[in-house]
């Protein structure tokens, strides 16, 4: 089913933007936007294929040699949150 939207041209362009940068169209985000209010698409399976897409399409950033160390990991966001 085709459907007509009014939004403001400023909003239209910013969203078109962050659909380029996640390599996806405005009417895909809507059409997901869409059945994740409308039930047919489970929030949490959304979010894992997020995770997988970033974690395969972004490059890391950690410094050369490092390796990731649990209780440093704890360390760092105890901090962030009593900062």
């Amino acid at each position: 089913m085709n459907i007509t939207l009014s939004a403001d041209a400023k909003l239209v362009r910013a969203t078109r933007r962050y659909a380029k940068l996640r390599h996806t169209s405005l009417n895909s985000l809507l059409r997901q936007y869409m059945r994740s209010i409308g039930g047919e698409e489970d929030l949490c399976a959304q979010h894992a294929e997020e995770f997988k897409r970033l974690a395969t399409e972004q490059a890391g950033r950690s410094k050369r040699g490092y390796v990731f160390d649990r209780d440093d990991s704890h360390r760092r966001s105890v901090c962030r949150k009593a900062c």
